[in-house]
C-alpha cells in the first residue's frame, strides 16, 4: 500500500520536515544531542518481550554519556524484566520529549554491563530508593550491590528536533502559516546516520 497519492509539482509533498531540516555538521548535531538528553534526563526506553512479541517502553533516568556523548548510560537493576529483554534481543530506541515540544529518537544495540568499577564511577546514593535494602547486608541498594547494573545503548540513529525560536516567535509562525497556508519553521530537525555515528566513533573513544 502507497500514500504517496499527492502531485506536488517542485513542491515537496512533505513541507515541515523539508522547511526545518537543519544542516549542521556532524560535530554541531552530535553535541546538540548530548546536550539535549542530558537535560531531558529522562526517557521512554522500548524493549522487546518475546514471551508476549509485544513492545514494552519504561520511562529510564540517563546516567551518563560515553564515546563523545553519542552513547547512552542507564542504571538498571539486574533483576528485572528489561534485563532479560534485552539480552535476548538487544535492538532498543529510547524517545525522549521535553515541555517545549522538543524531542529525540535513538536506536541503538544495548548491553548489560556489571563492571563494578564502571558502576561505581556512575553511582549516586539514590539509586538506593529504587533498589530497596532486603536487610541481608549484600543487596542494600549500595554501590557493591550486585543487583546493580548499567544498560549501555550504543547509538546506530538518531532524529530530534530542538527549537530555535522563542515560545512567542513559534506561535507567531503557527498563526502565519493557519492563515497563509506557509510551512511553519519553528525547529532545527536533524538526523544523525549510521556514517555520522561511524565517523564519530573513530575519534572518539570515551
Amino acid at each position: 500500500m502507497s500514500f504517496s497519492n499527492t502531485s506536488t509539482g517542485s513542491k515537496p509533498a512533505d513541507p515541515y520536515t523539508d522547511k526545518n531540516q537543519d544542516n549542521a555538521t556532524t560535530a554541531e548535531k552530535i553535541e546538540g544531542f548530548e546536550k539535549f538528553v542530558t537535560s531531558a534526563k529522562y526517557g521512554m526506553m522500548t524493549t522487546h518481550d518475546t514471551s508476549s512479541d509485544k513492545l514494552v517502553s519504561r520511562c529510564m533516568a540517563v546516567a551518563d554519556t560515553e564515546v563523545g556523548g553519542i552513547d547512552l548510560l542507564f542504571f538498571t537493576n539486574t533483576e528485572s524484566h528489561k534485563t532479560d529483554e534485552l539480552e535476548k534481543n538487544p535492538t532498543t530506541n529510547i524517545g525522549f520529549l521535553n515541555s517545549s515540544g522538543e524531542w529525540a529518537s535513538v536506536s541503538g544495540k544495548a548491553e548489560i554491563v556489571t563492571e563494578r568499577s564502571l558502576i561505581k564511577q556512575h553511582y549516586k546514593s539514590t539509586l538506593k530508593a529504587w533498589m530497596g535494602d532486603l536487610g541481608d547486608g549484600k543487596h542494600d541498594g549500595s554501590e557493591n550491590d550486585p543487583r546493580i547494573g548499567i544498560i549501555r545503548v550504543k547509538t546506530q540513529t538518531v532524529v530530534y528536533s530542538i527549537s530555535h525560536k522563542t515560545a512567542i516567535g513559534m506561535a507567531v509562525e503557527v498563526a502565519k502559516g493557519t492563515i497563509t497556508g506557509e510551512t511553519a519553521g519553528v525547529n532545527k530537525l536533524r538526523e544523525i546516520t549510521e556514517t555520522d555515528v561511524l565517523q564519530w566513533r573513530s575519534t572518539h573513544t570515551k
